[in-house]
């Protein structure tokens, strides 16, 4: 997918602002000019192919904004997008933890099949100049401003895609303080969906069970944790994927017990026969380098590539336990 296939239809903004105590609707769509093209569909681009997004389902026996889509018409887009914001600010209003936020409302296609998104535009405080005109001449000044948008570098942390050909929802959330705790407020009592994790957080809990079980077992054998990170990358390289029941028989097929520990740790979160697809290479840039750090304060950055290839780096055991570490075929030292 590019950013340049998503194709935007109709767009709407409306304010929900805490501090006005009442949404404020647009009573006109977007024009959607080429900066705000962009702008959107650089949003829409970052949240589709990134790693921070789970799939969610409705409950369509509860979910208010289920049954609105399922009379959805572009037709009608000014009064769908109010119903839907009203949802929202309904729930912000009593909970004063949740941010305020412009709600854009836009509805696109992607390879011919129709999208609606709701990007929750949370403020940002930041700090712009102001000019006035004096007697005595111009007057700059430098002022707070409390309702600034996410830049278009930036990534939404809350969002929603729902495909409305069959009602599958892709959704990016924060945790805030409802009713005194803490939920996820966007699919829970928004949507009313069940939301999956996402492809990041899954990686992040078999990384973390490895890391964990690599320390319990294999803390004096640095080289044999370094093998695990290389093994997982070779998985996600070759497969585009990490397959927990393979990882598992690769890292510790040879170990029954601590196989058996690993996959109880996968067990706990319904994991054990999990595929992992990771798609942004920021969730996967941990694999690309071997991090050392010695006890006696030395640190070493070893690209994967190099750890791989003996020719370059060589880890040695010495008869008196220690390790020793060879980095070969040096041209050219440079500090900074």
């Amino acid at each position: 997918m590019q950013q340049d296939e998503i194709i935007l239809r109709k767009g709407i903004v409306h304010i929900l602002d805490g501090e006005l105590g009442y949404p404020v609707y647009s009573e006109q769509q977007l024009d959607i000019t080429p900066d705000l093209n962009e702008f959107f569909t650089g949003h829409i681009f970052k949240i589709m192919s990134g790693d921070d997004m789970k799939k969610c389902y409705f409950d369509e026996e509860s979910s208010d904004i289920y049954k609105l889509l399922k009379d959805f018409s572009e037709d009608d887009f000014i009064d769908f997008s109010k119903d839907i914001t009203k949802r929202l600010y309904n729930i912000m209003n009593s909970n004063l933890a949740i941010p305020s936020a412009d709600l854009a409302v836009l509805s696109f296609s992607l390879h011919s099949v129709m999208y609606l998104a709701i990007l929750k535009m949370n403020y940002k405080e930041s700090f712009v100049h102001m000019t006035q005109a004096e007697e005595s001449g111009n007057v700059n000044s430098i002022i707070k401003y409390r309702s600034t948008l996410p830049a278009s570098s930036s990534k939404l942390s809350e969002a929603v895609i729902i495909n409305l050909g069959d009602y599958t929802v892709n959704i990016i959330e924060k945790k805030y303080e409802v009713n005194g705790e803490k939920c996820n407020y966007l699919s829970e009592l928004y949507l009313n969906c069940h939301a999956a994790m996402s492809s990041k957080s899954k990686l992040a809990i078999v990384t973390k069970a490895v890391e964990q079980v690599n320390k319990k077992h294999f803390e004096e054998e640095p080289v044999k944790q370094m093998e695990a990170k290389r093994i997982i990358k070779e998985e996600i390289e070759e497969t585009g994927a990490v397959n927990v029941e393979k990882i598992s028989e690769k890292l510790y097929g040879k170990t029954p017990d601590i196989k058996e520990e690993f996959d109880a740790k996968m067990e706990k979160y319904h994991m054990e026969k999990a595929e992992v697809k990771p798609q942004s290479s920021a969730t996967t840039k941990k694999f690309e380098k071997q991090f050392l750090k010695t006890d006696t304060g030395i640190e070493i950055n070893i690209p994967m590539e190099q750890y791989q290839d003996i020719n370059q780096v060589e880890f040695i055991s010495n008869p008196d336990g220690t390790i020793s570490v060879m980095i070969k075929n040096i041209n050219k030292i440079s500090t900074r």
